[in-house]
């Protein structure tokens, strides 16, 4: 069946108002230890940042994932289309579409009965797409939903009765520990039904060199991109924070998979947000984010302690990302 485009539209729900941001922000920071959401990264800026950490040589995964999905495009494609039935290809934290284009150009070559529906927390990124992709991507039927991933699930299933076929790439299942990850699992499948499918790009453990390297970058990127959180502070909370007084810092763990990422205090000092004041001591730091690694019996587990069973998966050559094909049972 040939696909018709249609108006690039977009559902704005998103909770990330600057009222929900600054609580967020208060509470994290006063919090012991302190911390942010990583969901924040995301503003115009810290989109353009993340492009540009995606092209740094150090930073793997990009290319690792890009590589399954340029160069496995049929295989992946003949899993999530299964009978050959019309579906929803719902994509969480699409970004810019760079590595599922493949996929959906396929799905539109082979005439597949298929909508594309993309969740991004950044409405900066659903306006790109819903403009980019009907340009690029002639015929595809898109509609851009723009808020919080489990939200937007909501909207996306009261749209259609199709079957769901959910992405979630990108390793961004690794920006919760396990155990948050595991309820993530857990509540994704409570929001599909049997037969519905969850596509999930899980970064693989590997040397702790090349791990490390990749999330403290010799460029500077990666604390680029987590200092730009401070700066979104101060431009849109009326913050002062000193990006001066703060530095970077990742570690990996290899024994749990664990990398994590933080910003230090390089000196005792006051910052004001709005109308709270924070202390920051000396060595104090940010928790920032995590970006967990797995093995694959560890992915198989996660699928089947969630409601999944696991069906199909693809690695790349080096084998140091796999993207998981799952079933909700």
């Amino acid at each position: 069946m040939n696909q018709s485009a249609t108006q690039p539209e977009v559902l704005n729900a998103s909770k990330n108002s600057a009222e929900a941001f600054y609580k967020d922000v208060i509470k994290g920071l006063q919090s012991t230890p302190k911390r942010l959401n990583s969901m924040y990264f995301y503003d115009a800026a810290g989109d353009k940042i993340f492009q540009e950490l995606m092209d740094c040589p150090e930073y793997y995964p990009t290319n690792c994932e890009l590589e399954i999905f340029s160069e496995k495009t049929a295989q992946l494609a003949k899993a999530i289309i299964g009978d050959g039935d019309a579906f929803d290809l719902i994509e969480l934290g699409a970004g810019d579409a760079t590595k599922s284009s493949y996929l959906l150009k396929y799905l539109l070559d082979e005439q597949i009965d298929f909508n594309y529906l993309p969740i991004d927390i950044s409405i900066s990124t659903i306006n790109y797409l819903t403009i980019k992709l009907p340009l690029t991507l002639p015929g595809i039927k898109i509609k851009g939903l723009n808020g919080e991933y489990f939200d937007m699930l909501k909207k996306a299933a009261a749209l259609s009765n199709r079957r769901k076929v959910v992405l979630f790439m990108g390793s961004n299942i690794g920006n919760m520990p396990v155990t948050e990850a595991t309820a993530f699992c857990k509540e994704l499948r409570n929001h599909l039904a049997p037969g519905d499918m969850a596509l999930i790009g899980f970064d693989l453990k590997k040397s702790p060199k090349v791990i490390l390297a990749a999330y403290n970058d010799s460029e500077g990127i990666t604390k680029r991109f987590n200092l730009n959180l401070l700066t979104r502070i101060n431009r849109e909370l009326g913050g002062n924070f000193d990006l001066d007084k703060f530095d970077h810092y990742a570690m990996y763990d290899p024994e749990t998979g664990a990398c994590k990422s933080y910003l230090i205090s390089l000196a005792d000092q006051l910052v004001t947000i709005g109308k709270e004041t924070i202390r920051f001591v000396k060595d104090e730091y940010i928790y920032m984010e995590i970006s967990q690694k797995f093995t694959l019996m560890q992915t198989d587990q996660m699928a089947s302690n969630t409601g999944f069973k696991p069906v199909s998966r693809f690695l790349d050559n080096k084998k140091w990302f796999v993207d998981t094909v799952w079933m909700a049972e």
